[in-house]
């Protein structure tokens, strides 16, 4: 089987729903430096908490993730 190019798989890819590229792009950026992979973690595990625990004590309030998608795709235009 003949490999394709990077030209090709970018084709190919941006062909994707958005949500397939968005995590097709985060796949990508993980591989860039597995070391800190286990680092990385326990900084968002942590930040994860912290805004949990926002949401628990009534500091932020949730919005559903419609909404929020909608407010973000006004932001950027799309």
């Amino acid at each position: 089987m003949e490999r394709m190019t990077f030209d090709q798989i970018a084709e190919e890819a941006l062909t994707l729903p958005d949500e397939d590229r968005a995590m097709l792009a985060d796949r990508l950026v993980e591989s860039l430096d597995p070391t800190d992979d286990a680092n990385l973690q326990a900084v968002w595990g942590a930040e994860a908490m912290r805004r949990l625990d926002d949401v628990r004590e009534g500091r932020v309030q949730a919005i559903p993730m419609e909404e929020a998608l909608k407010r973000v795709r006004q932001a950027v235009g799309r």
